[in-house]
């Protein structure tokens, strides 16, 4: 009787958690059609409890233009989080910290197409990689290493 009481409590406890935490924002993620790591890197943050909405686009440099990426910090695909943006295979662990943490950035990149990034898991590749935090104004800094 004491281990179904206990089990019981336990169960209540858990919903009040999952009860009380916010829901992850969905991420729309604008790709080139014709790009398959870009769907990894999806499949990669819906693994890891995001929604994602994809956008196929034709010109990804207009997106890009339109919401703040810098040039030097270009990837392949380009996602809104809430109020954020992320470029390319940033993963889903340091959006979610960002997302906790709410640091006063415009968005975060792994700038290029890192061969050990989420979504591109080149067999037998571990080599380290930043995630940048950048600012509305192209200011840039360390936000992360993934290692």
């Amino acid at each position: 009787m004491k281990t179904s009481k206990f089990l019981a409590t336990a169960l209540l406890a858990l919903s009040a958690i999952g009860a009380s935490a916010e829901p992850l924002p969905e991420v729309v993620m604008h790709k080139d059609p014709n790009c398959g790591c870009c769907g990894k890197w999806a499949e990669h943050l819906e693994a890891n409890g995001f929604k994602v909405k994809t956008v196929p686009e034709r010109d990804m440099q207009t997106v890009k233009n339109r919401l703040g990426v810098p040039a030097r910090l270009a990837s392949c695909h380009t996602a809104k989080v809430g109020n954020y943006v992320i470029e390319g295979h940033v993963p889903a662990s340091t959006i979610k910290r960002m997302l906790s943490e709410k640091p006063a950035v415009r968005g975060l990149a792994a700038p290029g197409m890192p061969p050990a990034s989420p979504g591109m898991d080149v067999p037998g590749n571990s080599d380290p990689f930043d995630v940048i935090a950048f600012d509305r104004a192209g200011k840039t800094r360390v936000y992360e290493q993934i290692r």
